[in-house]
């Protein structure tokens, strides 16, 4: 191996390490769920909150801190990300309170989502070949990734309660930090590119998506129709402004010019609220309704993430040798029966089902994270790649705002048999739309590929 080739390694490695914290830190923290509840005293839209505002920050911040990483330097931006989540890993076990633990889950979701955008500038400039394969390769790392959050968390919390869950990342965080200083070049000044902060844009995007969730979490008890009808209007007045910015905060003109890549984006967002409401929802049902420790949860919900990481690569080759169309449509069927399933989850069910029900829609979730991707990819010109990246996370986010807004409402009065009904006749619905949009951008495809 030459010189070359191992410092690119090492570039890749210390880039995927910083890559992983932000879904980690995501889904590790739902085993914990359960004991943070009860040392707080919270209630099913607390808990939300504590997950639904982390994604709120990361889909504000990625965007805006792409855009600074071109400015002012992608490792001096991925090394302050590092940082910030350093500080945070160690003062969050700490906090005394709710309000505490948000601001510093906050500041640890600013450093994690500075990582991605940093991440892929790094890789841009100095990976030399198959930029696109390894830009797409950290992208599905970090979703499928986010799967093994549960099981990393349920191994670890039997040690020292839910504040080990921060302290897990500074071993991570000391490589990565190392690796960054060693291996990745120093960044070159660049003083032709300017960035006006679009302050309003991102002021706008904050108040209608918190708007939302306000509204969302709110449907248990009551239909709040002025926080529904300032959601509207927000959304609308956001849209209106950043179409006509020439360096808005979201670009909203790219899905209008890009119609199906809008599809393919809506998909991405209902695939991921269908597998984080699953995700989010299951550790908590295994240890409070069946009664299960933290490990065994943690273990169970290794199938959720085996068979979503097992089939990213399959499902890999399976599109190259038959196209899109047929293996993305076998995924939504596939994950209209996982969310079925759910309907046979009851209070005394074996385990070893819930790993089944947890299969099916890890199997139906690796073939439509890696599908949906390259996807987006056949759609685009390489020069709007980097946009389209970005967005791309951004959608996760909401995605994952959205499932949490789903498991505040459907476990509001607790987490039961019942409920979970309640969540699956959601996720129903959300698998059965998945169907026509799926038709729409894989037929659209063919054509393109044929014409």
């Amino acid at each position: 191996m030459t010189l070359r080739k191992k410092n690119e390694k090492m570039i890749i490695l210390a880039v995927s390490l910083g890559v992983i914290l932000n879904p980690l830190n995501t889904t590790m923290i739902t085993v914990a769920l359960p004991a943070i509840q009860k040392d707080f005293d919270l209630s099913s839209a607390g808990i939300s909150w504590l997950i639904a505002s982390y994604f709120i920050i990361s889909a504000i911040f990625t965007p805006l801190i792409g855009k600074l990483s071109d400015i002012y330097g992608r490792k001096l931006i991925f090394l302050i990300g590092l940082g910030l989540v350093v500080v945070s890993s160690i003062l969050a076990p700490l906090s005394p309170n709710l309000p505490v633990l948000l601001a510093i889950r906050g500041i640890q979701a600013i450093g994690t989502s500075a990582l991605f955008p940093a991440g892929v500038g790094i890789i841009r400039n100095t990976i030399q070949h198959n930029q696109n394969r390894v830009i797409g390769t950290l992208a599905v790392f970090a979703t499928t990734s986010a799967a093994f959050g549960p099981t990393i968390g349920g191994m670890l919390i039997q040690f020292g309660g839910w504040p080990i869950l921060f302290y897990v990342n500074l071993p991570i965080l000391a490589i990565g930090i190392g690796l960054t200083l060693m291996f990745i070049p120093k960044d070159k000044k660049n003083t032709g590119l300017s960035y006006k902060l679009d302050g309003f844009g991102i002021l706008l995007f904050s108040l209608f998506i918190t708007c939302w969730m306000i509204f969302l979490l709110g449907l248990e008890q009551r239909v709040q129709i002025g926080t529904l009808i300032l959601a509207i209007v927000l959304t609308i007045v956001f849209y209106m402004y950043e179409k006509r910015r020439d360096e808005p905060f979201i670009n909203v003109n790219f899905f209008r010019k890009n119609l199906n890549v809008a599809v393919i984006f809506v998909q991405y967002i209902l695939s991921t609220v269908i597998f984080f409401a699953v995700l989010l929802s299951f550790p908590t049902f295994i240890q409070i309704v069946l009664g299960a420790s933290s490990q065994q949860a943690g273990i169970v919900m290794l199938s959720l993430s085996i068979f979503a990481m097992i089939l990213t690569p399959i499902a890999t080759r399976w599109m190259e040798r038959a196209g899109f169309r047929i293996p993305l449509l076998t995924s939504v069927l596939i994950g209209l029966v996982g969310v079925v399933l759910l309907f046979t989850v009851k209070d005394n069910s074996p385990l070893v089902w819930i790993g089944v029900v947890l299969a099916v829609t890890g199997i139906s979730n690796g073939i439509q994270n890696i599908g949906l991707q390259n996807l987006l990819y056949r759609f685009i010109e390489p020069a709007e790649s980097g946009i389209a990246s970005g967005l791309l996370m951004t959608s996760r986010f909401i995605g994952n705002i959205l499932a949490s807004s789903i498991y505040g409402v459907a476990f509001a009065s607790g987490m039961n048999v019942g409920n979970m009904s309640t969540m699956a006749i959601v996720l129903v619905v959300v698998a059965v739309v998945l169907v026509p949009g799926m038709l729409y951008v894989t037929v659209y495809e063919r054509r393109k590929n044929y014409s």
